[in-house]
């Protein structure tokens, strides 16, 4: 009988719990080839979709990363949760793989929290 109690229970809340969770990922907005440049600087793009309520907007910190280099970006004009940042490519290179990274905090009791997001590994062919 306890047992029985259990599981109804468990199938209750269950439901509860997985439709609370919190969402969040990176798109990428940047061609997979760009076409070569005089000034070497190539830009990336990234969108942020979150469902996580307690994020604070005003602390987000993305960057794209390439190798060991990192290099800030900035919110794109008249958009919400769209960043760019500039990223250098030497003239004797024809693809780097990079990826995003989102610093951001969140807030709970106490102290805001902190948070980072990682985005898959992306290429960029430049031609």
């Amino acid at each position: 009988m306890m047992r029985t109690i259990s599981k109804s229970l468990l199938l209750l809340v269950l439901p509860l719990f997985l439709a609370s969770c919190s969402t969040t990922s990176i798109t990428n907005l940047t061609p997979s080839t760009l076409p070569r440049n005089a000034t070497g600087q190539y830009l990336a793009e990234m969108e942020i979709d979150t469902s996580q309520q307690t994020l604070i907007p005003t602390s987000v910190t993305p960057m794209v990363v390439v190798g060991f280099e990192s290099y800030p970006m900035r919110p794109t004009k008249r958009t919400v949760n769209r960043w760019e940042g500039l990223v250098p490519i030497a003239p004797n290179k024809d693809t780097i793989s990079y990826h995003f990274k989102v610093d951001y905090e969140y807030k709970r009791f106490g102290k805001p929290g902190k948070g980072s997001l990682l985005s898959p590994e992306y290429k960029l062919t430049i031609k």
